[in-house]
């Protein structure tokens, strides 16, 4: 279960032209649980019961997105969120 839209979907390097970026997609519930965890500051059980899916499930969702960020950031990359 997704709370919240997210209000921006697309961010990139400042000064990089997007025609040179290359992109990692994050989906809707990776930007969920990042939002959880990271913003709202909630434990994994009470992150898991807010989206209403198992705690292993929310783990694998936070190790990717997690993952992805990270890539997007030390790579250079752009991050799309997609539904």
């Amino acid at each position: 279960m997704i709370r919240r839209d997210p209000a921006v979907t697309y961010y990139k390097p400042q000064g990089v032209p997007l025609r040179l970026l290359e992109e990692v997609e994050l989906s809707h519930e990776e930007w969920e649980v990042l939002r959880l965890r990271h913003v709202e500051g909630l434990e994994q059980l009470d992150a898991a019961a807010a989206m209403n899916t198992s705690q292993s499930t929310l783990q694998r969702l936070l190790a990717s997105a997690q993952k992805k960020v990270g890539r997007a950031i030390v790579q250079g990359m752009a991050i799309r969120i997609v539904k």
